[in-house]
């Protein structure tokens, strides 16, 4: 049986959820910040008599699905195509494929990428080696958006100053940087959809003319330290393997492929 979920569902939602924070780190965040009666987000389940084995969530015009084993494919589907304006679908690869056989909708984008999470850094991390890294304030924001701006691959970036204000204010993202001995911002790592069970780390990069010095490492570095210590599940996308054995030397591990859809409205 399939159906809407309540604040009175919320325990059997966690005991589902909670086990795999970093998979299911939007959901986690999502009710979190919106819980069940909100206007921009629906949250139904699947129950097997007193047992939720499956979720999925629309948050605004993004749905996301997980499940710990199979669920009622063709039902889910009906939900989603249900919604008639162009919308996102995703998760982990496993369970949106069978999804999409159902979804009757043109498919505009349709991507695939590397799903690594961590629980632990695989080497101490000393105060000494990350003094130069800093937390970003307001004061430094403008300058960040300014470096980002600089990374071919952050040049279509919708980093803004309201989004950092917006992420400090909800406690919802942080980011950790570090100047050169001249004082420029040269490498900066961020976090976005924190909640209390996990982060997704985003905006790892260096200002050109500054890769291969290590800087964004300590970025990486101090970030996870201080979200570990806080007893988050830290998790992360990546395109490359190249990136992902960064990303595994710190301690990350590859925990499946995350495929995210946009389809366009009826």
């Amino acid at each position: 049986m399939i159906r809407k979920l309540t604040k009175a569902d919320h325990v059997k939602v966690m005991e589902l959820v909670e086990p795999k924070a970093a998979e299911n780190l939007f959901i986690i965040g999502n009710i979190e910040a919106f819980g069940y009666d909100s206007d921009i987000q629906d949250v139904w389940g699947e129950w097997e008599q007193n047992k939720l084995i499956a979720v999925l969530q629309r948050y605004r015009t993004y749905f996301v699905m997980y499940s710990e084993g199979e669920y009622d494919i063709r039902e889910f589907a009906k939900i989603i195509n249900a919604h008639k304006q162009r919308f996102d679908l995703s998760g982990l690869k496993h369970l949106i494929a069978p999804l999409e056989t159902y979804i009757d909708r043109y498919v505009r984008v349709h991507k695939e990428t590397y799903y690594a999470a961590c629980e632990k850094l695989r080497y101490p991390v000393s105060a000494e080696q990350i003094d130069q890294v800093e937390y970003l304030t307001s004061a430094d924001y403008e300058e960040n958006i300014e470096m980002l701006g600089s990374i071919p691959e952050f040049s279509t970036s919708n980093v803004t100053k309201e989004s950092r204000e917006d992420a400090e204010k909800n406690k919802t993202g942080r980011t950790y940087f570090i100047r050169d001995e001249k004082g420029t911002m040269v490498a900066s790592a961020s976090t976005t959809a924190e909640n209390s069970q996990s982060a997704m780390i985003v905006g790892v990069g260096t200002r050109p003319g500054y890769e291969r010095q290590g800087y964004a490492t300590k970025c990486m570095e101090k970030l996870c330290a201080a979200l570990l210590a806080e007893g988050k599940s830290l998790c992360l996308f990546y395109d490359n393997p190249a990136a992902g054995n960064i990303y595994k030397r710190l301690g990350f591990e590859d925990i499946g492929m995350w495929t995210m859809i946009r389809y366009e409205a009826e």
